[in-house]
């Protein structure tokens, strides 16, 4: 598949902060953790680290495995492979999950979107089990699928062996890998909107009514936050997956391995009080507005837009002086129909100075369906007696 390069130049604020290895320097001036044994901080649509602490170390990650089972229940949800009000009849399986649990009973029939709140709300270990097997048919095959999306994502320090987080051999990730998973699963917005929820109930009025109540605590007292995934285990400690926005800027952060939930929220909070305090995001390109127009001449319509797959931004230090970025625009350079909105179209690289910051997907802006005999015959006519360009 060949590619083409636009090159399209952005002057914006400056930035003190960015990638890897300015984190890496910015991490030992500071010291935003203290419990944690591991721990990252990043902006969510660039991507860019802030701080880290050993954050390739494998751990394991308790019930912040769960940030990957969203991730499929979502995409699932998107494909149409299930959806919100359908039925779902719980195994006797899912049914004996230990742990955090909803407690669902074997024969119980429960909703799509309830099961969900009971994931995202609760942490339940029955509800995850029951929407893995609706998804792929037992849970063996769910956790195959999870591990086919780590390799997609190029995470190279995460296995999972159950989609629960409860121990396992072989079961563990690290403070990077979930942020990029917690990226991802961003990427599906609705999901904050079972993620911020408090407390809510399930079966309501029913004898067996159960009161859900989120597992992380800050989204009561923490500013912003609507997300993501808590986890605990003896040998995990206190971990914690957590999003919050302001002014526009979504921040990500992994905690894990802290000795008490305590210090674990602590730790949070000082990586986003910091991230808040110190940088402003600026956007250099908007998600809705074309990079690029592709003309697809047997196409209908003929043209195809080229956008981000969200909001292309950097980070920069508050009050810095302006400064000059460059987007390097890779399409792919296919004529296949039909093309739908949201696939994907080549890669969109930020640049300064020769390097690159960031990297991002491209997608259609808007559907092209193959074009018909008689729309393609017109167009041969126009431009043959009129030279007109269709």
């Amino acid at each position: 598949m060949r590619t083409w390069i636009v090159l399209l130049t952005v002057v914006v604020g400056s930035m003190a902060t960015i990638g890897s290895v300015s984190a890496k320097e910015n991490a030992e001036e500071i010291q935003l953790t203290e419990s944690a044994e591991s721990a990252i901080l990043i902006e969510k649509n660039s991507g860019q680290i802030l701080y880290q602490k050993e954050a390739d170390k494998k751990l394991p990650p308790a019930s912040m495995t769960k940030v990957m089972t969203l991730l499929l229940i979502m995409e699932a949800l998107d494909e149409e492979k299930i959806k919100l009000d359908e039925i779902v009849r719980v195994s006797e399986h899912a049914a004996s999950m230990g742990g955090s649990q909803i407690f669902l009973e074997a024969g119980e029939e429960m909703s799509v979107k309830n099961l969900l709140k009971g994931v995202a709300v609760a942490s339940g270990n029955d509800a995850s089990v029951a929407l893995a097997e609706r998804i792929a048919g037992n849970e063996e095959q769910f956790v195959e699928m999870m591990n086919n999306k780590v390799a997609e994502l190029g995470l190279e320090n995460t296995h999972f062996v159950n989609p629960t987080g409860l121990p396992a051999d072989n079961h563990y990730s690290t403070s990077h890998d979930m942020a990029i998973m917690a990226q991802e699963l961003l990427k599906h917005e609705e999901i904050t909107e079972y993620t911020k929820i408090y407390d809510d109930y399930l079966r309501k009025g029913q004898k067996n009514e159960f009161w859900l109540v989120n597992t992380n605590k800050l989204m009561k007292s923490y500013p912003g936050m609507d997300g993501l995934k808590t986890g605990f285990t003896s040998e995990a400690k206190y971990c914690l997956t957590a999003t919050a926005k302001r002014d526009g800027m979504r921040l990500i952060t992994v905690v894990m391995g802290a000795k008490t939930p305590k210090e674990r929220n602590a730790d949070v909070a000082s990586m986003l009080d910091y991230a808040f305090q110190q940088y402003d995001t600026q956007i250099l390109h908007k998600q809705d507005k074309p990079l690029s127009v592709k003309r697809m001449d047997r196409g209908k319509p003929v043209t195809l837009n080229v956008v981000p797959k969200s909001d292309v931004t950097v980070l920069k230090r508050k009050g810095s002086k302006d400064d000059t970025y460059e987007l390097q625009l890779k399409l792919d350079h296919t004529d296949e129909l039909p093309v739908s909105e949201g696939d994907k179209q080549g890669n969109l690289m930020v640049m300064k100075n020769g390097k690159k910051l960031s990297e991002m997907e491209v997608v259609a802006g808007n559907t092209v369906n193959q074009a018909d005999f008689w729309t393609l015959w017109q167009r041969s006519w126009k431009y043959m007696t009129t030279f007109e360009n269709f």
